[in-house]
């Protein structure tokens, strides 16, 4: 009986050459499985496909997960407002642990004995996914050619046209990985620190310069409508999507520190996401309290950095999704966007919950609920702390 292997793949480069690998040098039957994320259309999926099996895959499945990936990752990614280092919103990171996540159960269903995926020793994918896999099934073993090979992309490419797989050099300078939540753009210019990667490189190119708005529906945090039609939310970040990615909005590159220490920076192209966590976050600036917005930031920031390094199994993330989840009761009501060529504008929100309709006074206008000798005495106590200290070590501010 032939030792059996199930691969995470793509249809890219590196999961192509695992594939070839694995069946020739190695000798395992290769199962493989695409985890669709939102990357794909059926077309681009069928195509994938038939590869795999001309690669000499024993059995290739497609498994869409995108509503999944929403409801137990997306979701609180908004809730968070999650922007790694400002900037990221988590478009590879995410998906990854639900690939990995998705390849072990496609795996033990096979009865396979390893499991293989096409990470290099460099960067943060090979943490993520072996972190599933030794969790979830630790009697498997883990392959991983590329990274156990030190292999270099051109040598990818060599070995795959040596077995008779034509692959374009020049399709394969460029490592993109696609899903709902945004694509990544990796590439020659990403290994230095001052170029930007050329406008070719990004999948989505301006079509169109005249400024359009766009109001968004949201329901306890959730994007659950666009311009008054109504549809699930995956659905919804991908109609924006397309309507955000034809003014060529998104665009960024993101620096910053690898899980295994060293600096990494990735292009990536995430128009809806971004739109989308800065809609909900002016959102939340007129429905939630001070110290609800202050909270949030603060375990947002740690969901998003445990996320993104691969730490999404442990129970504390559990308990963070609960906390966001509970602020987002009153996060509700639409907010209107202005698209543009290169970049977007918040325009405003409307809201039963809007805070700043509270009758009780206008902010640098009018005061309804106070006197100003409450005033005067509220700011005379709030300054006893630091009148005491000045008076105590004789503070002269000079």
């Amino acid at each position: 009986m032939s030792k059996k292997v199930v691969l995470a793949y793509s249809g890219g480069l590196d999961t192509s050459y695992c594939l070839k690998y694995l069946k020739n040098e190695l000798g395992y039957e290769v199962h493989t499985i695409l985890i669709n994320t939102g990357g794909f259309g059926e077309e681009e999926l069928q195509a994938i496909e038939k590869r795999a099996y001309e690669l000499g895959s024993a059995n290739h499945l497609n498994l869409d997960i995108i509503d999944k990936y929403y409801e137990k990752a997306i979701k609180y990614l908004v809730y968070g407002n999650v922007l790694k280092n400002n900037t990221y919103p988590l478009s590879v990171s995410a998906e990854r642990v639900f690939q990995a996540l998705e390849t072990v159960r496609y795996a033990k269903k096979a009865g396979a004995e390893a499991i293989a995926h096409g990470s290099t020793g460099a960067g943060n994918d090979q943490i993520r996914f072996d972190l599933v896999f030794q969790t979830i099934a630790p009697e498997m073993t883990i392959i991983t050619p590329i990274r156990d090979l030190k292999l270099t992309r051109q040598e990818e490419v060599e070995y795959l046209q040596k077995n008779g797989v034509e692959y374009s050099w020049e399709k394969a300078q460029y490592s993109i990985n696609k899903g709902i939540w945004g694509t990544s753009v990796g590439g020659k210019e990403t290994l230095t620190s001052g170029q930007p990667l050329p406008d070719s490189a990004y999948p989505s190119q301006l079509q169109k310069t005249e400024a359009e708005k766009v109001v968004l529906h949201f329901e306890k945090g959730e994007l659950v409508g666009i311009n008054g039609e109504f549809e699930k939310p995956a659905t919804n970040i991908q109609k924006l999507e397309a309507l955000a990615s034809a003014f060529a909005i998104g665009r960024d590159i993101h620096v910053g520190d690898t899980i295994i220490g060293i600096k990494g920076r990735v292009g990536f192209e995430a128009a809806a996401p971004l739109i989308i966590i800065k809609a909900h976050h002016l959102l939340e600036k007129h429905t939630l309290g001070k110290w609800q917005q202050y909270w949030k930031e603060q375990l947002g920031n740690w969901y998003g950095m445990l996320f993104h390094e691969g730490q999404y199994l442990d129970p504390v993330m559990r308990n963070i999704e609960t906390f966001l989840e509970d602020t987002q009761k009153t996060v509700t009501g639409t907010v209107t966007v202005s698209l543009k060529p290169y970049h977007f504008s918040l325009d405003g929100i409307e809201s039963e919950h809007d805070l700043m309709n509270s009758g009780f006074g206008q902010y640098g206008e009018v005061n309804n609920a106070w006197t100003a000798d409450d005033a005067k005495g509220f700011i005379k106590i709030v300054g006893n702390a630091q009148n005491i200290y000045a008076h105590v070590n004789k503070e002269q501010y000079d």
